[in-house]
């Protein structure tokens, strides 16, 4: 796994296009992203011994109130390469490096069966934009209390 270089956007462009539905920028989450810089540190890649990505990541930066947090997604593994364990190596990697740069709080919209093995969990009182369902929007501590006392509206970080 290596930092997403500039020169591989259009590669992990490629591989969101082929793992998700047409339209995914449309997406609720997209506007938190909309003209916002992710935060490159955390963006990391996945590829085979040709330079092929088979697996990409991405955090960008939120606010919930006056609280900054990081938003993981998307998240994406080629179909030939899923089941392997490669979307797992790229959240557990990328969580320590985001604690290590002692970001508090981590936050997505997903499937919380597959996220709790991460520690993801629900919150309550976390509003991402609509239409967003509110049992998808899942949170993670990287530091002990990190989310305590954190409601209120999911907005860009500006």
């Amino acid at each position: 796994m290596s930092q997403e270089r500039p020169d591989d956007r259009w590669e992990v462009e490629a591989l969101y296009d082929l793992c998700f539905a047409p339209g995914r920028e449309l997406l609720s989450s997209y506007r938190l992203r909309d003209g916002v810089p992710p935060v490159s540190e955390l963006c990391r890649v996945a590829k085979d011994e040709g330079g092929i990505i088979g697996g990409a990541i991405r955090y960008w930066p939120v606010r919930i109130g006056a609280v900054q947090s990081l938003l993981l997604g998307p998240v994406a593994v080629h179909p030939t390469a899923q089941g392997e364990g490669l979307g797992a190596a790229l959240i557990r990697d990328t969580l320590e490096r985001a604690r290590a740069l002692e970001w508090g709080r981590v936050l997505l919209v997903g499937d919380e069966p597959y996220y709790r093995r991460f520690g993801f969990s629900k919150i309550e009182g976390v509003e991402m934009p609509p239409p967003t369902n509110p049992e998808r929007v899942l949170a993670l501590e990287l530091r002990p209390g990190a989310w305590q006392g954190v409601v209120g509206e999911v907005t860009r970080k500006t």
